[in-house]
């Protein structure tokens, strides 16, 4: 997909972006040479001050398609839609965060539209007004000129939308995450109403709204590591020096307690069929009953029931069974161990089992982990789902790693000058952060994708920073030009390494607040460090805050006429390290010298 404009129309606006808040991506003239293949990969790269709306552009755009998404699904969780006695905050389409907007962007039309010029590809525009219903429109229909209003059903809405939204975060920072957030519980229960019902299952997540936080990292990299091929994977290795994936371990915890007044929630969905618990746990294989040391009776829900059958299941944890090197249940604990001892004929399984394809088996992991959201009430799920806030995370409980249903434990790879294999553990952050980000964009290099990264180099250090637009570069080398991105970022060597219209320098005005986005005004491409920091970001200084309040002070001691000038000179070499400011300092003083001279 390609934006082309976006524009807020809620009266309330977005957070820190303002109601009428728009921005042209595109030009006439940048669209058409894009499609020339003139561009190539090259990311939007969001620059401005803090708290000058970057983060909020890309958490606009999550919010959106979040909403759009939702529209389409076929399983969303009963206590998500909206009911006018019993949920009358759930979801409507006629209501969403913002509650209006405007975006248009170009996509690879299917064979239902008929659309002319742009390579082939559908100008899309969706208009929410406030208080209703999405409407779609086709800006390049065959037969028409200008917009015709679509009527856009389940299947042509899904094709129309992003292939994959994939959001990253750094650091604590989780203003990005919440649309993704929510679409995690709405995974869960998507497999928690087939478990209760028992409704066939894919195997894989309906929702395409994937974001990157450590619980999902793991799987981000053996993803990668497993499938991909040496050439690949050479952004990983020339910074970070990872080689080969030596071992790992996954630990599925197959079932857990249930309380016997919850077990009604697994009985027949007829109102007026009552059924006892014995007729329950009889008819849903998913329920175990058991008898404690004083015959008390206890139950347990098998959450594997539809992920794991016979060994030649095409079910998710039969095929993960069938790639590993050994695999036991611990019966104690009801918990399945799989240990992977990596070699090409391992490698060979995955593929083997998952479709040749990496994606299948991020799929397949995301099933499993999401599983990690059960302990969750329905009370709070309840709550996140009608929630705006930022600290809603907070209100999820942490679970200690026995009590998780899936984690990988054991990761190990070969790593550049270290003789024995490392572990995950053992990376820095910035290795950490260069693995995430590096390995969501091979992961997903040949999709229809938007990718939104909050700020991805923070733990970076100057040379790694100074590269990351060539590793990005590498990372989609080869794929189709199919995908959009947006990096938000504080460094000005992404702006050095971007043309000056794929730069968004973002404003926010003192005193209205309300926030611009132009470009920089200047050839970015190739600018230096400093111009690009007085420019962009309004450092004009090129040394820190603290060393220029001691120059200052050298500042004033030279104006004062019974100081030792010479010997002022001598102090100021001595304290302060080459600089712009030193140097200018330093011949102001000197031509004062030589005037009173």
């Amino acid at each position: 997909m390609k934006l082309l404009r976006l524009k807020i129309t809620d009266p309330k606006g977005f957070r820190s972006l303002q109601a009428g808040f728009e921005h042209y991506f595109r030009t006439p003239w940048s669209i058409d040479n894009e499609l020339r293949g003139g561009e190539g990969f090259a990311p939007f790269v969001c620059a401005g001050p803090n708290g000058s709306g970057k983060s909020n552009l890309l958490e606009v755009l999550a919010a959106i398609f979040y909403h759009m998404e939702c529209m389409y699904l076929e399983n969303l969780p009963d206590s998500f839609l909206y009911d006018e006695r019993d949920n009358p905050n759930g979801f409507t389409s006629d209501r969403g965060i913002p509650d209006g907007f405007e975006i248009e962007y170009l996509i690879q039309a299917k064979d239902a539209l008929k659309v002319k010029g742009l390579n082939g590809q559908a100008h899309v525009k969706i208009v929410k007004g406030s208080g209703e219903t999405p409407k779609w429109f086709l800006l390049n229909h065959e037969d028409h000129d200008g917009e015709v209003e679509m009527t856009i059903g389940q299947t042509l809405g899904r094709q129309l939308l992003p292939e994959y939204i994939l959001g990253y975060s750094s650091g604590e920072n989780e203003i990005l995450s919440l649309p993704f957030f929510k679409m995690r519980f709405i995974q869960f229960d998507e497999y928690w109403q087939a478990l209760k019902n028992q409704l066939p299952y894919p195997g894989r997540p309906e929702t395409r709204l994937a974001y990157l936080d450590s619980g999902f990292s793991q799987a981000i990299l053996l993803c990668n590591l497993l499938f991909q091929a040496a050439d690949t994977l050479k952004p990983f290795q020339e910074d970070v020096g990872v080689e080969d994936l030596k071992e790992f371990r996954l630990i599925i915890r197959r079932s857990i307690k249930i309380e016997e007044n919850q077990i009604q929630e697994f009985g027949s969905q007829n109102q007026f069929k009552r059924e006892t618990v014995e007729e329950i746990v009889k008819n849903n294989p998913a329920l175990i009953e058991t008898n404690s040391e004083d015959g008390e009776k206890r139950y347990r829900v098998n959450l594997m029931e539809l992920l794991e059958g016979a060994d030649k299941s095409d079910k998710l944890v039969s095929r993960l069974k069938r790639c590993a090197t050994c695999a036991y249940v611990d019966d104690a604990t009801d918990t399945l161990y799989l240990d992977y001892f990596v070699n090409e004929a391992t490698r060979r399984a995955f593929k083997e089992n998952f479709e040749q394809s990496p994606i299948a088996l991020f799929q397949a992991f995301q099933v499993l982990l999401t599983l990690n959201l059960y302990s969750v009430s329905e009370a709070l799920k309840d709550d996140l789902y009608q929630s705006d806030s930022h600290y809603v995370s907070e209100t999820v409980p942490t679970l200690a790693s026995d009590e998780r249903i899936m984690r990988f434990k054991f990761v190990k790879f070969t790593k550049v000058g270290v003789e024995q294999p490392v572990t995950l553990k053992g990376l820095s952050d910035g290795e950490h952060q260069l693995l995430h980000t590096l390995g969501l964009c091979l992961l997903f290099k040949n999709t229809n994708s938007l990718f939104l990264l909050d700020e991805p180099e923070t733990h970076f250090n100057p040379d790694w920073r100074s590269n990351f637009v060539t590793r990005l570069h590498q990372c989609f080398e080869g794929s189709d030009d199919t995908h959009e991105m947006l990096v938000t970022t504080h460094t000005p060597f992404l702006i050095s390494d971007s043309k000056p219209d794929k730069v968004l320098v973002f404003k926010k005005d003192k005193k209205t607040r309300v926030i611009s986005v132009n470009e920089p005004g200047y050839n970015t491409l190739g600018a230096s460090i400093n111009k690009i920091t007085m420019n962009t970001f309004g450092k004009r200084e090129t040394i820190g805050g603290h060393a220029k309040a001691i120059l200052e002070k050298f500042r004033e001691r030279s104006k004062d006429d019974h100081e030792d000038k010479e010997q002022l000179l001598v102090e100021i070499n001595h304290r302060l390290g080459d600089s712009v400011e030193k140097v200018l300092l330093i011949k102001t003083i000197l031509d004062s010298m030589e005037t009173k001279g």
